[in-house]
Order: structure tokens, then sequence, then C-alpha cells
């Protein structure tokens, strides 16, 4: 990790600013991951980060040995990756615009306080909508944009390898494809790159004896998309799935795995898309973002792409205003 703070970086220590659902959950998975050995929780309220401190400790002697407290800001400046799931949620009659300006203003009594703390490490963005936020951060921050990105569609395409895995009756680590574009309405299942170890999507369909291609993504493109509204309708929230999101591209990082994974990124010139964060492969490792991964799109694909990044540009613009 270059830049800032570089010299006080701690690759074993951790941060989680926000312990709502996501958040708590996050830390539990963190926990659990072996990742490290020191991990702070903040949150507005410092009584809620103290019990989930707590009740996280509690689940030591089954795991490997970890400090876990609730602290203030002055506890992160040399965590190697700080976790952002602060926020609020979307109120009945609320806006999408009403909520990403809600939370920019979390966020702004947030980010200087990383900063004036010399911050030298990995700021991971997960509240949502994370491209937007992706973008409030980059900007409020000042940071590298190889150290500010958001977990984007990681959830999203895990979700989509799952019922490609329940579809074709085969392990979803096999599945190899990715959702891009926004995390929301307008993500892109980039059909035209997946495959299944090397298999083209299409070929190992008719192998397990399926032939409807168009009608069967379509219909699984709309699970992936329908899924958090599905999960909500039941229990109200969803947190599981995105903790382990956190979990895996937070293990790229510390273990420096050189993983492609489709996280938020501000986008410069692939497809024609500039100046906008949304999720697109990329080599994830220690410093971050390290390189783009170019997949193959077909040209539908592609229009697609571009109009989620219109859509996204023009709430950043209704927010921060035109660049």
């Amino acid at each position: 990790m270059t830049g800032q703070g570089e010299g006080r970086v701690n690759s074993r220590k951790a941060a989680v600013i926000g312990c709502g659902f996501v958040g708590s959950a996050s830390a539990f998975a963190l926990m659990q991951s072996g990742l490290f050995s020191e991990m702070v929780l903040i949150d507005a309220r410092r009584e809620k980060a103290e019990g989930e401190a707590l009740d996280i400790s509690h689940g030591l002697p089954f795991a490997q040995p970890m400090r876990i407290y609730a602290g203030d800001y002055d506890d992160i400046g040399d965590a190697a990756i700080v976790v952002l799931s602060a926020g609020v949620n979307q109120k009945p009659g609320e806006t999408r615009l009403d909520l990403v300006r809600k939370n920019a203003a979390v966020f702004q009594s947030i980010l200087p306080e990383l900063l004036r703390r010399d911050f030298g490490g990995i700021l991971l963005i997960v509240t949502n909508p994370v491209d937007i936020l992706t973008c409030a951060a980059l900007r409020l921050s000042g940071l590298p944009e190889n150290r500010v990105f958001g977990s984007g569609t990681v959830l999203d395409t895990a979700r989509m390898q799952y019922l490609l895995g329940e579809h074709l009756g085969v392990d979803p680590r096999n599945v190899h494809a990715f959702i891009i574009g926004e995390h929301g309405d307008s993500e892109i299942a980039a059909w035209s790159s997946a495959n299944i170890e090397g298999v083209p999507l299409n070929d190992f369909c008719e192998m397990r004896g399926f032939y409807r291609h168009v009608e069967a993504m379509q219909r699984l493109a709309e699970e992936v998309r329908q899924s958090a509204d599905k999960i909500i309708e039941r229990k109200q929230a969803t947190y599981f799935g995105i903790a382990m999101s956190v979990r895996r591209i937070c293990a790229a990082i510390i273990r420096d795995e050189k993983s492609v994974l489709p996280v938020s990124w501000m986008q410069h010139g692939a497809y024609g898309l500039e100046g906008v964060a949304l999720s697109m492969p990329a080599v994830i490792g220690k410093s971050g973002i390290e390189a783009a991964v170019p997949i193959r799109l077909d040209g539908r694909e592609a229009l697609a792409l571009r109009d989620s990044a219109a859509k996204l540009e023009q709430v950043r613009d209704q927010v921060f205003g035109k660049s």
C-alpha cells in the first residue's frame, strides 16, 4: 500500500465503521476468517459497537486469537482495511436521491476523521447506493483511486453463481460469470463471457439437457436482480451474503491474492465510461485495485453497461453537480 500513511499500516488490523446489520455481520465474518489479529468497531452509538464487540468476542474460543473492541477514530489510522458500512436505510416514500443525499452527509462527517489520522490503508465502501457513495468517498477523501472502492456486484455475482450452479447441477465455485455495472436495477449479467471451467455457458447447458438459453438467461438475471427484495420481504434486511462478500474482498487484499472480483471502482475509458464508479472486474491485491480485467461483451451488453453508467452519472450530478 502506497502513499498517505504508508509506514503506519498494520496488515493485521481491520476497522468496521457502522455496526448495523451489515457492519455487524461483516465483523463476525472477519472474526471467523483468521485474516486479522485486531479489529475495531465504530458506531455513532458507542454502546452498539461495544455490544457487538462483546458478542463477537465471545466466539473467539472457537476461532483464532484476536482483539475485538469498540473504539473511536484515533484507533483506525493504522488499519489495513476500513469497512465503511455506516448510513441510513431508505424509508417508505423516500426516493433513491433522498437516500444518496442522506448517506453522502453521513460520509461527510466520517471521512475527514480518517484523513486527520493519516489513514494509509484500503477504504472499502459497503453502504448503499454503493456506486454513488464510492464516488462520494473518493471526492471527500482525496485518497488514491486504487485504495477506495466499493463492494459493488461481488454479492450479485455470487448470487448468479449460486443460481447457475443450482440450475446446472454443478458446484457454484466452478461457475465463472460476472454481474457488472450498477449494484442495483440496471445491473448487467455478462452472459457473453460466462463459462463453466472454460466450457462456454450455452455449450455446458446443452450438455446438461437445457436448450432454451434466452429464456433461462432472462429468468436467472431477473432472479438475481430481485434477490435482495425477496430477502427483505421475508426478513426485513440482507446481511449474511454481503458479509461474506466483504470477507472475500478483504482476503484478496490481505493475502495479496491478485483475485479478479467485480468491485465498484472509478472507470477511465473502458467501454466509453469515464469518471463514474461502477462494477467491472479488477485484480485485487495488497494495493487495492491493481489492474482492470477486460471481459468480452456483446453489443447489447456493452450498450446496457453504458446505460447503467448514464443512470449513475445522472444521480451523481444531481447530488454533487457536474464535474
